[in-house]
């Protein structure tokens, strides 16, 4: 595929014309992977010698925060694509992943402070990378309120396209905190090359099914919202054409 293809799906009705067929295969991929893989982890697996059964949140906490951080730089891509080039259908894609990322998000913050609670004795503290995402968390009710609070599309673009460019930092620092600084209570990461800080391959396998699953998800629902915000913006432009012709 060479890049004046891949410029082609810029285009709304090919883009809805390509979803049409390619969004439910995504949307029931998406749903076998997840139920599988949390059916293996929460029941097939065994309890963790230190954590006990509470090892098991690993299959939501783990793959909603890489798909908090990613989705992110999803909508980073896409808003450099906005200002690069000027296709609508990037700017709205990205618009349309802030809501899931900001539900990722969320669910990695619950589902870390129930993890974190029996190990640190506490449901929260001011950890780099927690503190990181927190703030991600924060860029992302920004970045909705904006798309909201303005009512030009191009200029919301513009607006919440270089918010995004700055969100992107602490996007980053959530992922590589603990390179960054050695002090904080949370853990290495728990996808990794090295075989010591890895995570057992009793764990490892419905772990790396839970993540598809959520990858999935998450284009499913990118798409399925894209497509969304298309025809809202469509029905915009036609309203705006009414009321000047009125």
């Amino acid at each position: 595929m060479n890049l004046n293809t891949l410029w082609a799906y810029a285009n709304p009705k090919k883009f809805i014309q390509t979803t049409d067929r390619v969004l439910p295969w995504v949307a029931g991929l998406a749903a076998l992977a997840l139920v599988l893989g949390l059916i293996w982890g929460f029941f097939f697996t065994p309890e963790d010698y230190r954590q006990g059964s509470t090892v098991k949140i690993i299959y939501l906490h783990v793959p909603s925060a890489l798909m908090a951080i990613n989705a992110w730089m999803m909508m980073l891509v896409t808003s450099l694509v906005w200002i690069v080039r000027r296709h609508h259908v990037s700017a709205l894609a990205a618009r349309a992943a802030a809501p899931v990322g900001l539900v990722m998000t969320v669910i990695a913050l619950i589902t870390g402070a129930i993890w974190g609670q029996p190990m640190w004795g506490t449901w929260w503290a001011w950890d780099p990378r927690l503190t990181s995402f927190l703030i991600l968390f924060l860029f992302y009710l920004g970045y909705i309120a904006l798309w909201e609070a303005i009512e030009n599309d191009d200029t919301a673009a513009d607006l919440t396209s270089i918010l995004c460019l700055v969100g992107s930092v602490f996007a980053l620092l959530s992922r590589y905190a603990v390179n960054f600084w050695n002090q904080g209570l949370h853990q290495g990461a728990s996808l990794s090359l090295d075989k010591e800080e890895n995570v057992a391959d009793v764990f490892w396998y419905p772990l790396l099914v839970c993540i598809a699953g959520f990858v999935l998800l998450f284009v499913a629902l990118v798409l399925l919202r894209t497509r969304t915000e298309i025809r809202a913006r469509r029905m915009r432009v036609l309203l705006a054409r009414e009321r000047m012709g009125a």
